[in-house]
Formats: C-alpha cells, sequence, structure tokens
C-alpha cells in the first residue's frame, strides 16, 4: 500500500504539468447528483479483536454531489455506509461491521482537451463505525473513529457509446495526515471509559502510520438521446484502507462492482 501516494502523486503531476497549455480554455463543470449501489468481498484484520483475517461479503450504499464553484474550481461531496458480514478461514467465528464515512472535497479542474478534464485538490474526510467479533472475551467489539486531510484527484474522458453520450472515470483519494481513536495493546474500553484511564487513545496519524487509498473506475452511459443528463453508472470501486497505532494493526480491503445513476443537475 505504499504505492498510493505514488499513484496520487502521478495524477497530481499529470494535472499540473498541462496547467500553461490549458490556461486559457474554461472547462465545462456541471452540477451533478449519483447514487450508487456497491457490492463485493471485504477482507479485514484487526489485532485488537483477534490475530486471525476474516474474509466475507460487503454491500455499501454511496451517494456524491458535484457542484460548479468559482473560477473553475468545484466541489464534491460523498456519502458512504457500508455493511460487512465476515468470518475467519474456520468457518467457526463471525464478525460485523458497519461505517459511515463523509468525505468532501475542493478540487480545480483543468480542460486538457475536448474531451478530457483533469480535476485536483483536497479536502477532510471522516468515518465512524464498528467491528464485533462474535468470539466474545473482554473486548468484543472496537470503534473506528477517524478524521484526516486528503488529496484527491480524478480525470474524466467524455466519448460515445452505442450513439449515447457517456463518461469514462477514474478518481483516487488518500489520507495524508489526521488523527484516529484506538485504545492501546492491552487496554479495555472499560478503562478508558469507565475509569477514565487516557493512554494516548487520540493517535495523529500520518501516510506512513495509514497507507491508505481509495479508488473508482466508472463508466456513465445516458438512459436515452431524448434525456442525456440521466445516465447509468457501473464501474469498480477499490478500497484499502490500512493503520498501525498504539501497537494494533488494522486493515479492510475492499472490492466492489457498482451500480447507480447519475443525473446533471
Amino acid at each position: 500500500m505504499k504505492k498510493c501516494s505514488v499513484v496520487l502523486l502521478a495524477m497530481f503531476s499529470s494535472c499540473f504539468s498541462v496547467w500553461a497549455q490549458s490556461e486559457g480554455e474554461q472547462p465545462t463543470v456541471a452540477s451533478e447528483r449519483a447514487t450508487m449501489f456497491a457490492i463485493g468481498a471485504a477482507n479485514v484484520l484487526d489485532t485488537y479483536l483477534s490475530a486471525e483475517e476474516y474474509s466475507g461479503a460487503e454491500l455499501r450504499f454511496l451517494s456524491q454531489r458535484r457542484k460548479p464553484l468559482r473560477r473553475s474550481w468545484m466541489r464534491s461531496v460523498t456519502h458512504q455506509g457500508r455493511v460487512s458480514l465476515l468470518s475467519n478461514r474456520a468457518d467457526n467465528h463471525d464478525e460485523l461491521g458497519a461505517m459511515y464515512q463523509l468525505q468532501c472535497a475542493w478540487r480545480k479542474v483543468w480542460q486538457l482537451h475536448e474531451r478530457w478534464q483533469c480535476e485536483a485538490g483536497g479536502g477532510i474526510g471522516a468515518q465512524l463505525g464498528f467491528l464485533y467479533n462474535t468470539l466474545g472475551g473482554n473486548n468484543p467489539a472496537q470503534a473506528r473513529v477517524a478524521l484526516h486531510v486528503m488529496p484527491s484527484a480524478a480525470v474524466s474522458y467524455d466519448f460515445s457509446l452505442f450513439k449515447r453520450s457517456s463518461v469514462l472515470r477514474y478518481e483516487a483519494s488518500a489520507p495524508l495526515v489526521g488523527l484516529m481513536f484506538s485504545p492501546n495493546y492491552g487496554q479495555s474500553y472499560y478503562e478508558i471509559f469507565g475509569r477514565g484511564n487516557y493512554d494516548h487513545n487520540i493517535v495523529p496519524t500520518t501516510i506512513v502510520s495509514t497507507p491508505s487509498l481509495c479508488h473508482a473506475l466508472t463508466l456513465d452511459i445516458a438512459l436515452s438521446k431524448r434525456k442525456p443528463n440521466w445516465r447509468l453508472r457501473i464501474g469498480y470501486l477499490g478500497d484499502y484502507q490500512q493503520a498501525r497505532v498504539n501497537n494494533l494493526k488494522y486493515h479492510h480491503y475492499s472490492h466492489m462492482l457498482v451500480l447507480g445513476w447519475t443525473k446533471r443537475l
């Protein structure tokens, strides 16, 4: 996952390298609302709960709103909710996870070509969720709360497919710095909240301690020639979250099929 920073750096470089050539071209930035469902597989490790990896199915709901701002800037707000049902290799214990994620980004838009657009910028991302292990014990559940500063970038290509207006889009984001809640190794939640024993539970994070990447490749196809603003969306979502704080390891890897629709306003 150390390659995640290289992916974003390459996208930022490609955007800024053509700034001079495209400075005179004003890009067309349309308001857009997208509603999506994603289904796929997840692999999770949380050493606070278990030293074993758990794998299984995951379902997500995503809502995204893109809005143009002044001087070729745009704002993107994305809401995500996910539920994961996981089992260990022996299939004798399960984990149940849920997470809500909010990401708000501001990006500069460049018209690279008549059909190509590039976006680069950043914003904030917040996470709130939990992971529950049916094995029980003194610590059967883990809370996940985090706030990150996240650079992000996107490239889109407009073309015609089956004589209908279409857009192929790649988008990526990664946490750079932030704060994360985590119990310390061997520390129970009763010690934290019942007895008030703070032990470095609000942890500053960087891309070194949380090397993560979320990226998506989507294809939007107009549903009809008469209503090109309504489009079917299909694509791939890859979300690779990692953290190593307070002597605890965590990862959540997701590979998902995306289906939904978009509307240009």
